[in-house]
């Protein structure tokens, strides 16, 4: 895996971006890379440490203002996060990342006060926070929600359930999406964003269950009975609900996903290329026979691929460009490449790659997580159509991201 950015990175990383590329791949050798055999042993344990130290780091707060405290880096530096601790740890790069999604909602909505209440929280560590929209009976699609919200005086009463929620054991607060309008009601009018503080009477969280990979990271289930918040907890306006989440899947968490793709699939070509170097046959190694030679160069053409579209789609955010389609495209062919490749290693290892123990049976388990999240194959498909035909109704890139304008002043991250 490349130390320093491939020549190809050039046109989207600024001296800065390169600083905060090396400060990562430090981090990540001195306090990630020791913990990952611990973390694949006890799948049942949350990671908590990482978390600790990646929070001290302000890296929760990578795309906060620092009027707020956070580093007011943008979104090309909020990939080089993601994508470098992807490369040795998907688990605790997911942990970054699902945070960064309700953090980016905040920005987009939030007024003035409730960024001032939340947002130095996350930029100090004090605070984690998810995004809860997904429920067990209607999965992603969010006009099945079914948890409702009432309100009653100067409070709103939640009640329902969400599950696969990032971080469920580590945050603070839970940004959760609610049913505030009759049945009938269009779903772009009748959902509702709410912050809701873990300790609230009446939420629960369902105990740790780990899932096929990212050990150590959370994704659990919500119980909300009659949970009362203020009416000052609303994030936007009653019945923008849809609008918070599409614009947070789209602005954070497609781009979010396709750094974590990227970071397993440079695993992926690395571990493979590094096994059949090693590998002896016929006199000569494995890497050496042509049919095995064809198989790799199609595992790097698709990285490179994968590694230019994760960038230069969040390169158009951060200089307020529309790239709605771009940051789709970017999550959508990111994950089927990797899927492509890892596919590919296991084949080109043999029986070694189902060695429990083996790196690559890691990897193969961590990108199945990066299918579902923000969106299927299929849902970024029908998007992806919607920009053929030229039927896009909203572009919240250009709606949303020109207001950070994280293209006036350089990233300062590092």
């Amino acid at each position: 895996m490349p130390a320093t950015p491939p020549p190809a990175l050039y046109p989207y990383l600024s001296a800065h971006h390169e600083l905060l590329w090396n400060e990562a791949d430090a981090f990540v050798a001195e306090h990630i890379a020791p913990r990952v055999v611990r973390m694949e042993a006890a799948p049942g344990r949350v990671e908590r440490k990482v978390a600790d130290l990646m929070a001290a780091r302000g890296w929760f707060a990578v795309t906060v203002p620092s009027a707020f405290g956070g580093l007011g880096a943008g979104h090309v530096a909020k990939t080089v996060l993601i994508h470098r601790i992807s490369c040795v740890s998907a688990a605790a790069a997911a942990i970054l990342q699902a945070t960064l999604i309700p953090v980016g909602a905040l920005l987009h909505f939030a007024t003035q006060e409730q960024k001032g209440r939340w947002l130095p929280g996350v930029a100090d560590g004090s605070l984690l926070l998810t995004i809860a929209v997904t429920e067990p009976g209607a999965g992603g699609h969010i006009g099945g929600i079914e948890t409702i919200a009432e309100r009653t005086g100067n409070h709103w009463v939640l009640t329902g359930s969400k599950i696969h929620i990032g971080n469920s054991h580590l945050a603070g607060s839970h940004l959760v999406l609610a049913r505030t309008a009759e049945v009938g009601v269009r779903t772009s009018r009748a959902l509702t964003a709410f912050m809701v503080e873990h300790d609230r009477p009446g939420l629960s969280v369902a105990d740790h269950r780990p899932g096929l990979g990212l050990h150590g990271f959370s994704a659990g289930r919500l119980d909300l009975e009659h949970v009362r918040v203020p009416v000052d907890n609303v994030v936007g306006e009653i019945g923008q609900g849809l609008s918070v989440a599409q614009s947070s899947s789209i602005l954070y968490g497609r781009p979010n996903l396709a750094a974590v793709s990227l970071g397993i699939h440079e695993a992926v070509v690395a571990t493979t290329t590094s096994y059949l170097k090693a590998r002896p046959r016929y006199r000569s190694a494995l890497s050496d026979l042509p049919v095995l030679r064809d198989r790799v160069g199609d595992m790097e053409a698709r990285l490179r691929a994968a590694r230019i579209l994760a960038y230069q789609s969040v390169h158009l955010l951060d200089q307020g460009l529309s790239c709605d389609a771009e940051l789709i495209n970017a999550k959508y062919l990111g994950h089927q490449w990797a899927m492509t490749s890892t596919q590919d290693a296991m084949e080109l290892h043999g029986a070694h790659a189902l060695d429990r123990g083996y790196l690559l049976q890691r990897l193969w388990r961590d990108i199945q997580h990066t299918h579902p999240p923000a969106g299927t194959g299929e849902v970024q498909r029908i998007r992806l159509a919607d920009a053929a035909f030229d039927e896009d109704d909203v572009q919240w890139s250009e709606r949303l991201a020109t207001e950070t304008a994280w293209s006036q002043p350089g990233p300062t991250a590092a």
